[in-house]
């Protein structure tokens, strides 16, 4: 391999025979490694389209969020037919009004189906307004049925409440909440980090008090008094800040230790040595010669510090100590089946945890093929 000028820079000239691969960037070979990695590419797309649900959450909803009927309290899901009781089929597909009586034995309401009355799926009605992206009023929705029927394709709840509509309407906070509260911690984790590992001395001494602090608490009880700490009664806005904020004053301690030792190891290496010698500042030492040399590290470690921040707002959630009704979220979705016979009467309830065990498995198998691209030493 020989260096020609072109043009007054100088370009490489491989040798005969020579693998594009070997002669690519950093993130051109983590690009070349992810695409072999089927399971994380999947994950990746899954992922995608849980965010674009959780973006267009109203328009993707049949209903509003504080829409009810006390008609159709704990309604099981609806089925989608093609065929009706007649035996006739039917390009549209549709649904069958529910109709509701008590059961003579246990006294408890039980739903079955009207076939008199079929309410045909229809695209692009009228429904409740809202604001499109929180911006753009609107009354538009994906799917419905002509009034006065209603559709239910994952249930109600105990307030006759449809269930898909508040998984989309929830995965807006269950989504956005851990990528702002990692954000945060990333930053924070970075910043404290990189000073403590960086300049070393008592302000290294006293960070890493600080961090052993934190850290010793244990997880339930710190959220807790965190928790008490958020007055009642407040708005939804202000209550997805606090929670925000809670994740992040918990989660950076992690993140500023692995910065810590990696600073350690690399401020004494010859090109760090050598740029200080020339008169760089710190801030660019540590910008362009430290972070580059581990940022693969860093990527991999915020892909999987999510899924444990959604399991940590759906806990909290679930346990009443973060988002409250009347807003939403599946931690929220999930308190109804604290109680067995909720879960045996009604398993349908039970369908928001599939949902996080979704999100949490995407976002794990990501960080899994994230992490074997970064790997420098993997072919």
């Amino acid at each position: 391999m020989k260096l020609l000028p072109v043009f007054g820079k100088s370009t490489v000239v491989k040798p005969a025979g020579s693998n594009d691969v070997n002669y690519s960037s950093q993130w051109r070979l983590m690009y070349l490694r992810f695409k072999k990695h089927k399971l994380a590419r999947v994950s990746l797309f899954v992922l995608a389209l849980l965010y674009m649900g959780a973006l267009f959450a109203q328009f993707l909803a049949p209903y509003g969020l504080q829409n009810y009927d006390s008609k159709y309290v704990n309604a099981p899901p609806m089925k989608l037919r093609f065929v009706d009781a007649e035996g006739k089929f039917h390009i549209r597909p549709f649904v069958y009004e529910l109709k509701s009586a008590r059961d003579p034995e246990t006294m408890r309401k039980i739903f079955t189906s009207d076939t008199e009355k079929r309410y045909p799926l229809q695209f692009f009605v009228k429904g409740e307004s809202y604001k499109f992206l929180g911006l753009v009023p609107a009354t538009t929705r994906l799917i419905g049925v002509e009034v006065p029927g209603r559709i239910f394709l994952l249930g109600t709840d105990a307030l006759g409440r449809d269930l898909l509509s508040r998984i989309l309407l929830g995965s807006q906070v269950s989504l956005s909440i851990p990528l702002v509260g990692v954000g945060i911690s990333f930053v924070l984790g970075l910043i404290i980090g990189g000073v403590s590992g960086y300049f070393g001395g008592w302000l290294d001494s006293v960070i890493q008090r600080i961090i052993e602090i934190i850290r010793s608490f244990p997880t339930l009880p710190l959220w807790m008094a965190l928790s008490a700490a958020i007055p009642p009664r407040i708005p939804v806005v202000r209550m997805y800040i606090y929670i925000v904020i809670i994740f992040a004053f918990i989660e950076w301690t992690g993140l500023a230790r692995v910065v810590r030792g990696k600073f350690i190891s690399l401020k004494n290496e010859d090109y760090v040595v050598a740029a200080k010698i020339a008169g760089v500042g710190d801030a660019k030492i540590i910008v362009k010669h430290l972070l580059p040399g581990f940022i693969s590290y860093l990527v991999v470690a915020t892909t999987l510090a999510i899924p444990g921040m959604i399991l940590a707002e759906t806990a909290m959630s679930f346990l009443g100590l973060g988002i409250r009704s009347p807003a939403t979220s599946w931690g929220v979705l999930l308190q109804e089946a604290q109680q067995i016979d909720n879960i045996a009467l009604y398993p349908w309830k039970i369908i928001p945890l599939g949902t996080v065990i979704l999100t949490v498995l995407t976002f794990n198998f990501l960080g899994d093929g994230l992490r074997d691209a970064a790997d420098p030493y993997k072919r």
